[in-house]
């Protein structure tokens, strides 16, 4: 009988709060823990879908999402089972404050601190100091004390100002008892440049390669990486004891066999947990470019229509004929969905930032703007209400919304309306998305179905 590899070790990086520098230490780690040679893998602590495009710049292998609100066990249990494969450490990065949520049971409140305790690992905790001393020791400290499912494993001190600044601090913090495993000096040029939605997507970021090299070249020479392995990480927890290996199913059912996905600056925020189910389900995935006048390729059955930056392409969407012709033809014969961005693309027209409107592929009854922002933000649970690619009349969505965009207009008939939507506080949102035909739209983004 041949023996199970050891599960691999691994930890939380995670902050009291947003903006505390989680991504630079985390993809300097992941860079540093690479370039030793070590199959380190990056994952992300709820929904996100630019940072794992950097985790995978920084590393070679696919990041993927764990999210404790929106995906149920047998969900967590497969993607954490595959980002082990193969797999010597793990790097999960966190999302806004370690303990931030949202209300619901325990263990599912969506948060990074969820997601230590479930996969049993401690967490790398990163303090920015920046205008205090000894009250980091309080912040630390409260830290470490407010939740007993986890264990900082240890601290880093990011945007530490001089010598004696990190004589105070780092004294003050390990005099709670904490372990200080690094000092980050405070460096604006290692910052990644961001935009609207948060960062700038990493097929965007020029020279790339050469800023993680920096930042692994930073985070070398400001934490000692050998103690942090030695007191920063913990073998993963089992979720289902009953069942170690459990199978990746499709986080969403695969909308046909060949999938004609649209993938270039304008499409790319689609959750790579959904193309991996697709994937193992036996579905094709064919990219195309929307941007290049790319309609999708004829012997597809069915067309994905990502999120993304549309709204900073819209003269060139809009005049990109071939694509909105293509992709007409298409949407007469096959299944064609399109989520956030691509919602906005499948409806009548956009209005850019400057008050413009372009004329887009009117697929479906409604029209956005991007002229005056309003943030939209918050997971979401849909229950649908039609026939449509993420599943059966009644069945329920959970995902998540993150856009400024607004409907401008919009058709309120309900044959037209494609599920009604809650937010994770359980409030009523109304009807949401549209369907008419073979296409369908929403301005969330799936990520996983929860049954009905």
């Amino acid at each position: 009988m041949t023996a199970r590899p050891p599960r691999p070790r691994g930890f939380v990086v995670g902050a009291p709060r947003s903006s505390s520098g989680k991504t630079t230490v985390t993809l300097g780690i992941l860079r540093a823990l690479a370039r030793r040679g070590l199959a380190v893998q990056g994952l992300k602590c709820g929904p996100d879908y630019i940072d794992p495009a950097f985790h995978a710049a920084a590393t070679g292998r696919p990041s993927f999402n764990l999210d404790t609100w929106a995906m149920d066990d047998a969900g967590l249990a497969a993607i954490a089972g595959t980002a082990a494969d193969g797999a010597e450490i793990i790097v999960a990065e966190g999302l806004m404050g370690l303990f931030d949520g949202v209300p619901g049971p325990a263990g599912r409140s969506g948060s990074s601190a969820d997601v230590a305790a479930r996969l049993g690992w401690p967490v790398l905790l990163v303090l920015d100091v920046t205008g205090q001393a000894q009250s980091a020791a309080a912040i630390a400290l409260g830290t470490a004390c407010f939740d007993q499912r986890i264990r900082i494993g240890g601290v880093v001190l990011n945007r530490v100002g001089s010598e004696r600044h990190l004589r105070l601090v780092r004294d003050a913090v390990e005099a709670v008892g904490q372990v200080v495993i690094g000092a980050v000096p405070r460096e604006a040029s290692l910052s990644l440049p961001e935009r609207h939605l948060g960062l700038r997507q990493a097929r965007e970021t020029d020279a790339l390669e050469t800023h993680l090299d920096r930042l692994a070249d930073l985070i070398e020479g400001s934490l000692d990486l050998d103690r942090l392995l030695r007191l920063c990480s913990g073998p993963m927890r089992t979720l289902d004891p009953a069942r170690p290996e459990v199978a990746m199913s499709p986080a969403i059912p695969p909308p046909g066999q060949r999938i004609a996905l649209a993938d270039d600056a304008a499409f790319s925020f689609v959750y790579p947990h959904v193309l991996l189910g697709w994937r193992q389900a036996g579905a094709e995935i064919v990219p195309f470019s929307p941007l290049a006048d790319e309609p999708p390729p004829a012997d597809c059955d069915a067309c994905w229509l990502p999120g993304g930056y549309p709204e900073l392409h819209a003269a060139r969407i809009a005049g990109a004929r071939h694509f909105l012709e293509g992709l007409r033809r298409f949407a007469a014969r096959h299944p064609v969905h399109g989520e956030c961005g691509g919602y906005m693309v499948l409806g009548e027209t956009l209005e850019d930032a400057e008050g413009v409107g372009h004329a887009m592929a009117g697929l479906l009854p409604v029209a956005t703007s991007f002229r005056t922002r309003r943030l939209h933000l918050g997971y979401r649970e849909a229950v649908l209400e039609g026939r449509s690619v993420l599943g059966r009349p009644g069945a329920r969505v959970r995902g998540h919304e993150f856009h400024y965009a607004s409907i401008v207009s919009e058709s309120e008939a309900p044959a037209d309306r494609l599920a009604r939507c809650r937010d994770a506080y359980g409030q009523d949102l109304g009807a949401t998305g549209h369907a008419r035909g073979n296409v369908s739209g929403t301005f969330f983004h799936a990520i996983a179905e929860v049954g009905a």
